[in-house]
């Protein structure tokens, strides 16, 4: 009965969870596989493989936040498990770090073999919903987007 406990996603996240909150890197490490592969959708050339890099990330991450702490919510099922991760804490130079976001883990027994990673440092201030709308469409060449903006287009 114990080891059903420890295996599969559920377990999975909470120790991933709890070896964060200890700073304790070979527990961390050892949640994910070897080959594990990890996609960033929203930034492709962060993606990456391998148990290695999981380490030199979070080597980086523990000595550049020494308090971190994460709190994650999650939802699964017998392969993968969706997480809301809340990690915050004070960077070296006294500056607050909180980064927000979702990762989708793939599980293989008591291990990652893959995610989908969406977590982002949160941006404090930064326009309201319709400036950042407006800055997410608009063509890079600096046109601003208006009722007219598709009708002049069609026009030249």
């Amino acid at each position: 009965m114990r080891e059903a406990m420890t295996d599969g996603p559920v377990a999975l996240a909470e120790r991933l969870k709890q070896a964060v909150n200890d700073h304790d890197l070979e527990a961390l490490v050892s949640c994910f596989a070897e080959d594990y592969r990890n996609e960033t959708p929203a930034h492709p050339a962060r993606g990456f493989e391998g148990r290695p890099q999981v380490r030199r990330n979070w080597e980086q991450i523990f000595a550049a936040v020494p308090d971190l702490t994460a709190d994650v919510r999650l939802i699964a099922d017998r392969e993968t498990v969706w997480t809301e991760w809340e990690m915050r804490g004070t960077r070296r130079d006294g500056s607050p770090h909180l980064m927000r976001g979702v990762v989708i883990f793939g599980v293989d027994g008591r291990e990652a073999a893959w995610a989908r990673f969406y977590l982002e440092p949160v941006e404090e201030g930064g326009g309201d919903v319709n400036e950042n709308v407006r800055r997410t469409v608009v063509a890079r060449s600096g046109g601003s987007p208006g009722p007219d903006s598709q009708t002049s287009e069609r026009r030249s």
